[in-house]
């Protein structure tokens, strides 16, 4: 028997693992896809989640491949509106670092192979999942061959369609929003280098971060969700028309259209059971906490997980993480919900309302700061 078993392979599963493997605990790590995501959908890490990821040693290695963030940019109507700087936010990462999440995620299976060369195991599907009080046994299918793994314990970071969530049968609330939006990476022809810049335009706002390699994001809302299909061409016209800035079409190395949803557990642990990220919370991609919520909840629980395994840790102590980590989900719920609300069409009259509004919120220091601590996860 195995001392933790973590279902899912992706950045949280594999941070996870790393912050229990570095301390002797022995771990499988099951993961269904056979091969690593190419695709990248999350690109920031805040400096909560880079002081996190340090402690498995990966911090320098993901900072020195990414790109560093010091300076958002509010735009509206070809003029600035208002300017974020992020130094205030962190003393070590005074930035929100923009790497692309397959290289995160390279960068974490990395430090989890040289931590224990078989604890990750792809192409494996969980079937059943059985805790008799003082064992997890895990049902798993491999290459059509059915086994159990039995583990003193178990995590599920299985994402948004968490099949652990649902053989608990864990409740969760249900929400989707009416806002959509086309996201595409593009050869970065602007002048904006390492900031980040949102253009608060009547139509919609639009998105747009530095990659490495010369490449930007943009991030489009759509006026209505499924029109057209989308194509790269769609999306740099979009961005043309609204920000008056040229996209080369023909550079386009990423695209993807999202709705948006939000799903929040009822619980987190259950038994010798504990859902973090994802599986636990689904929070809207706008905003961009999805996934570092999940390495806070992975970091949160590992000392827990280490006490538990020595008979140390109480009832108490798990019903305090989970209380804890479910109030901070619920913020950044809403935290995102704002940030879709100040991106939606507005009429004109109401759109210069809000632009003023951010304007005077962007140059009164101390709501500046206190703006740029929420967007940062401080």
């Amino acid at each position: 028997m195995i001392d933790v078993v973590v279902v899912g392979g992706g950045p949280v599963g594999l941070f996870m693992a790393a912050l229990l493997l570095q301390h002797g605990v022995s771990v499988r790590v099951l993961e269904q896809r056979a091969e690593p995501n190419p695709h990248s959908r999350a690109i920031g890490i805040h400096p909560p989640s880079l002081e996190a990821l340090d402690g498995v040693g990966v911090a320098a290695a993901l900072t020195a491949g990414g790109v560093q963030i010091r300076r958002g940019l509010a735009i509206g109507g070809g003029a600035e509106v208002a300017a974020m700087s992020f130094d205030g936010v962190s003393g070590r990462y005074p930035f929100v670092l923009s790497l692309p999440q397959a290289r995160t995620e390279a960068v974490l299976e990395r430090r989890v192979m040289e931590l224990d060369s078989g604890s990750l195991q792809r192409g494996v599907t969980v079937t059943g999942l059985h805790d008799d009080g003082g064992t997890v046994a895990v049902d798993v299918v491999t290459a059509g061959q059915e086994a159990r793994i039995y583990a003193a314990l178990a995590v599920a970071a299985d994402g948004v369609r968490s099949t652990v969530r649902q053989l608990l049968g864990v409740p969760a609330t249900f929400r989707e929003y009416p806002d959509a939006y086309l996201m595409g990476d593009f050869a970065d022809s602007t002048a904006f280098g390492a900031d980040a810049a949102l253009f608060l335009e009547r139509p919609g706002i639009v998105e747009s971060f530095p990659l490495p390699g010369g490449v930007r994001r943009w991030v489009a809302r759509l006026p209505a969700a499924g029109t057209e299909p989308p194509t790269a061409a769609s999306l740099a016209n979009m961005v043309g028309e609204r920000t008056g800035i040229a996209v080369d079409a023909g550079s386009n190395s990423m695209l993807s259209m999202f709705g948006v949803r939000s799903r929040l557990a009822q619980r987190m642990v259950r038994g010798r059971t504990a859902l973090i990220g994802d599986a636990a919370h689904e929070i809207s991609p706008i905003g961009g906490q999805g996934m570092n919520l999940g390495w806070l909840d992975a970091a949160e629980l590992a000392p827990l997980i280490l006490s538990r395994l020595g008979q140390r840790a109480t009832e108490r102590d798990l019903a305090c993480f989970e209380s804890h980590r479910l109030q901070a989900a619920a913020r950044a719920s809403r935290q995102a919900e704002i940030n879709m609300a100040l991106g939606r069409p507005l009429p004109t009259p109401l759109w210069h309302v809000r632009n003023r509004l951010i304007g005077f919120a962007g140059g009164t220091p101390a709501i500046n700061s206190r703006v740029a601590a929420r967007f940062t996860m401080h």
